[in-house]
């Protein structure tokens, strides 16, 4: 089917009060299992890449990867550039077909983050593809550097919504990564985001508890990234001196994480 535009999945899911999966792939294997899990569980799926990790993977390789596979999937499938960092990042992945990205500039000072995020939002017009930012800071960078978490401040969520962005990260003591230990999270944040409009995203869940997750859907979150889980199920699996064992081994691993996390958001069973 079609590329699926995250707006259109997001707006679904507040409608029917569930989250939708954002999952981290690398390569054919992630990409694949991700999907197959979704087909499964006939549910809608965000399939995305950051910019921190196109040294491994460029995004001229792995961006038409991940937009045909999507395209040939027979569930709903939206594929996200995650944390972008930089404007001509943006710019290929919005040419390649990407149907959302992400401008994290989190790390600067709110006016200038605004100013850059506004930027996107213009250059994303043009194939109607959405857009997400970042208000407070998510610990541990998307590339494994050592940056401390930040709390988002309300008002600064509200400012950032003014720029027309479709989903805005929050910083509520959520990273990257692995956590030492279960993270104490501000769901205080989020009762007072209640009046956005602007779809909320949770990055760093990996490690969160059943019952974390449950309670930040019930509280507004409809994006939750994963990655690191998806990382760690890929680099585990095979390892026998076959190659396409190994290939098929990685995959099914991927899979089963991915299905995991379907059910858990409640997006099973809501792909049209």
């Amino acid at each position: 089917m079609p590329l699926s535009n995250m707006r259109d999945l997001l707006n679904k899911a507040r409608a029917g009060n569930y989250a939708v999966g954002s999952f981290s792939v690398t390569n054919l294997e992630s990409v694949m299992g991700v999907i197959a899990a979704a087909e499964e569980h006939r549910a809608p799926i965000i399939i995305q890449c950051a910019e921190p990790r196109l040294k491994c993977t460029p995004l001229s390789m792995l961006g038409p990867l991940m937009t045909a596979a999507a395209s040939q999937a027979s569930v709903p499938v939206a594929v996200h550039l995650d944390h972008g960092a930089t404007l001509p990042c943006v710019r290929e992945a919005l040419d390649i077909g990407f149907t959302s990205v992400m401008l994290d500039a989190s790390a600067l000072p709110l006016e200038e983050n605004i100013a850059l995020v506004r930027r996107v939002v213009e250059m994303a017009k043009a194939s109607g593809a959405a857009v997400e930012a970042e208000v407070g800071r998510v610990g541990r960078g998307e590339d494994g550097s050592d940056s401390p978490e930040e709390a988002a401040s309300v008002a600064d969520c509200f400012r950032m919504e003014e720029t027309g962005i479709d989903a805005l990260a929050v910083g509520i003591g959520n990273a990257h990564g692995l956590y030492a230990a279960t993270p104490e999270l501000r769901y205080d944040i989020l009762e007072q985001l209640g009046g956005l409009k602007t779809h909320l995203v949770l990055h760093g869940g990996t490690g969160l508890t059943d019952e974390q997750f449950r309670r930040l859907i019930r509280l507004g979150m409809r994006k939750i990234n994963i990655a690191t889980d998806i990382f760690r199920a890929a680099a585990l699996a095979g390892h026998s001196d076959n190659i396409f064992s190994n290939i098929t081994a990685a995959s099914d691993a991927v899979k089963a994480v991915t299905k995991r996390y379907i059910a858990l958001f409640g997006s099973a069973g809501k792909a049209e």
